[in-house]
């Protein structure tokens, strides 16, 4: 018998905010515009918001992109996490 495709929550396309958060270095921030450029180049500049913490050694990036499926946001996923740069993805 034949497995039953995972059925999704999500509707597709649609805007969907990924958070990473990491040392507030150029090396992060070189790896996140590298990963957005290959998954949704069409994310605009105006949808990518940067918060320091308290002490400023750490940012908080919120992308929120127009997901097309879930295998873009599972890509998105897997580089990310694989970055030594990243300490979290939300």
């Amino acid at each position: 018998m034949a497995e039953e495709p995972e059925e999704s929550l999500l509707k597709f396309p649609c805007d969907f905010p990924i958070k990473i958060m990491g040392r507030d270095e150029d090396a992060l921030h070189i790896v996140i515009s590298e990963i957005f450029s290959r998954h949704a180049a069409d994310t605009k500049t105006e949808n990518i918001k940067r918060r320091l913490s308290k002490k400023g050694n750490y940012v908080s990036v919120t992308v929120t992109i127009n997901a097309t499926s879930r295998e873009q946001l599972d890509n998105i996923y897997r580089e990310l996490t694989a970055s030594e740069y990243t300490l979290f993805v939300l």
